[in-house]
């Protein structure tokens, strides 16, 4: 079986690589698509140039594929043109498996950045292919900035209100990639993935204190004070508005559901903030 690895130069790519590999898989059979190929070339594994501008790379890439893993493309209002890129490949290709890694509740979020994974999913489902939706949590390591800032402030200053997040570890997601990629029984499912705790930013403000060595304190923002904030620290107002409204939909709950689905796939828990936090600080 072969398994082609989208965005494999990223950081959930890499992961999901090295993920494949611990469990059993042959690094011959995995095929990591990276524009760069150059960047790719530590991964252990076979290199194909994809880049998902250009459909004849991904064609190319995917040729002789058994499974696909799309890991969601990083490029924000591009996302769906080049999404369908890889999926138009994997129909071509016969794909008999395609992994996607989506966002919480996308169908029905209304997190700002739900539409792309929304649209991708519709795009999935119209093609036929037999498909595994992750929709993942965010990633723990998203708030080693915050930390780090932190250090420096004795301050977390967000607008989330209590609203509480369940998110886990890069490598917590990539080892659940492995397991449906790897694994039978997985096609036609879609996942809610997050974390075994869902945690607010008082907590967040105790594993910095924790990890800074300092105290640090939450300070909530109502919406127009961080957008305010956010445009006095240098962002353009399109951005501020962008990350204003992420954190108004944390505040909502678009990111507390935790059902224990993301460990029982994994076969362990899922690992705690405080060390995810940690390990990305090293």
């Amino acid at each position: 079986m072969t398994i082609l690895v989208t965005g494999a130069t990223g950081q959930l790519g890499r992961l999901i690589i090295e993920s494949l590999i611990e469990r059993g898989a042959d690094p011959q059979s995995i095929v990591a698509g990276a524009r760069d190929v150059a960047k790719a070339a530590d991964l252990g594994v076979r290199v194909a140039r994809l880049d998902y501008t250009e459909p004849e790379t991904v064609a190319a890439a995917l040729e002789g594929v058994d499974t696909a893993i799309l890991v969601s493309s990083s490029e924000v209002g591009q996302r769906v043109a080049q999404h369908q890129a890889v999926i138009d490949a994997a129909v071509a290709a016969g794909v008999s498996k395609f992994v996607y890694t989506s966002a919480p509740k996308a169908t029905t979020s209304a997190l700002v950045l739900a539409p792309e994974h929304k649209a991708t999913e519709e795009l999935i489902a119209a093609s036929g292919l037999p498909a595994v939706i992750l929709r993942n949590n965010w990633y723990s390591e998203n708030y080693a900035a915050d930390v780090a800032r932190a250090a420096e402030t004795g301050v977390i200053a967000a607008g989330v209100g209590e609203g509480r997040v369940a998110s886990a570890s890069r490598k917590d997601f990539a080892d659940a990639a492995a397991v449906v990629a790897l694994e039978d029984g997985h096609i036609g499912e879609v996942y809610e993935l997050g974390g075994d705790v869902a945690w607010d930013y008082a907590h967040l403000a105790e594993v910095a204190t924790e990890l800074v060595g300092r105290p640090v304190e939450y300070r909530a923002l109502a919406f127009d004070e961080q957008l305010a904030a956010l445009q006095s620290a240098g962002l353009d107002e399109g951005t501020a508005g962008f990350v204003a409204a992420l954190d108004a939909g944390i505040r909502d709950g678009a990111l507390a559901d935790t059902d224990g689905t993301l460990s029982r796939l994994i076969g362990r828990p899922t690992t705690p903030l405080i060390e995810g936090l940690r390990a990305a600080a090293a």
